[in-house]
């Protein structure tokens, strides 16, 4: 499995893509980061993003994409940004027909290193031994999307096994139920139809006394 993975931002946007399969070994296919100028207008800066996107997109052709979630900052501005990058690469990956996952940093970091607290000094050395490379990727923004693809391919095709199973599963209870009468209770039935069977039926007193046989013999009670 191809995941092309992005650590969302407007000023450095890092974009990774490894090749693997879980319980396999890794493979780098390529890092790097998406810049653009602080001073140009919002608008031209998005539209920059965009571009760049979309040529990793067109020579990669990935089969999965992997975002990383945008998470509360004291700093509304880059929130804003990294949610507008985010918007950005969920649209390219939509007009293409590829999933689209979300993970959070803990998710990545605990996939990574095996720890949720793990700082980025950790994370990359962790990258950097599991892919195999000969020096740690630069900057954080690029080894950030390389952990990011690295937590997909780990955890991201095991989820989606997990729901096809539990697809499959829920369409043959399904279609074994479909088509079936299910058997209503007694009790079930409204209550004029309850009452309404109830008054038919004759009550002690109402009922016809049976004619007695007499017996020689036999003493009155």
């Amino acid at each position: 499995m191809r995941v092309l993975a992005v650590d969302p931002g407007l000023t450095r946007c890092g974009v990774g893509v490894v090749d693997g399969v879980p319980g396999r070994r890794l493979a780098l296919v390529e890092v790097g980061v998406i810049r653009t100028p602080s001073a140009d207008p919002t608008p031209r800066r998005l539209v920059a993003v965009e571009d760049e996107m979309r040529l990793w997109f067109e020579r990669h052709r990935p089969e999965a994409v992997a975002i990383e979630r945008v998470f509360a900052d004291t700093n509304v501005s880059t929130v804003m940004g990294t949610a507008q990058v985010t918007g950005i690469v969920m649209m390219l990956a939509e007009r293409r027909g590829l999933p689209v996952t979300l993970h959070t940093p803990t998710e990545v970091k605990a996939a990574v290193s095996g720890s949720g607290r793990a700082d980025k000094a950790q994370v990359t050395t962790m990258v950097t031994r599991l892919l195999g490379l000969a020096t740690p990727p630069k900057p954080a923004d690029a080894a950030d999307a390389l952990a990011l693809a690295i937590c997909h391919v780990w955890r991201g095709g095991t989820q989606n096994r997990l729901e096809e199973a539990a697809l499959e599963q829920a369409a043959r209870i399904g279609t074994r139920g479909s088509g079936i009468p299910r058997r209503v209770p007694a009790s079930a039935a409204p209550a004029e139809r309850r009452l309404r069977s109830l008054a038919s039926q004759p009550t002690r007193s109402a009922r016809v006394a049976r004619p007695t046989r007499n017996i020689p013999g036999a003493q009155p009670r």
